[in-house]
């Protein structure tokens, strides 16, 4: 494989990025809903501390999705026919993703839970 420089690196990097935001319904959900807690975090005025558990979880669950894209390339470039392997590595980086995104939620619910409802309990 031929070397790049470390600007390629970059680029390189950001084309994985942009292939798995393109290709990857799951991915453009992910980013929906990174979103809606990015609006929802400033709107409730969540605290720096919540800020960065926030952060980090999204940032995670959006790498689990990257990983998972790219164990599923890679198995679907080494056999095109039903392998075992193939379908454990797939399955357990969807497991990965999956798990993130069920401990994002759970994190979600707990920093959100007690602003969302004194909103709601404010307002009626």
């Amino acid at each position: 494989m031929k070397k790049g420089t470390f600007l390629q690196g970059f680029y390189a990097a950001w084309q994985g990025i942009v292939y798995t935001v393109k290709t990857q319904r799951n991915m453009r959900i992910h980013l929906a809903v990174v979103l809606i807690v990015i609006s929802g975090g400033y709107f409730l005025e969540v605290s720096t501390y919540e800020w960065l558990v926030l952060l980090l979880i999204m940032t995670i669950v959006l790498i689990a999705e990257i990983i998972n894209t790219a164990v599923e390339a890679t198995m679907d470039f080494l056999t095109d026919q039903y392998h075992p392997l193939a379908k454990i590595a797939k399955d357990t980086a969807a497991g990965a993703v999956l798990l993130a995104a069920v401990s994002s939620v759970v994190i979600g619910i707990i920093i959100f839970y007690d602003k969302v409802y004194n909103l709601f309990k404010s307002l009626f």
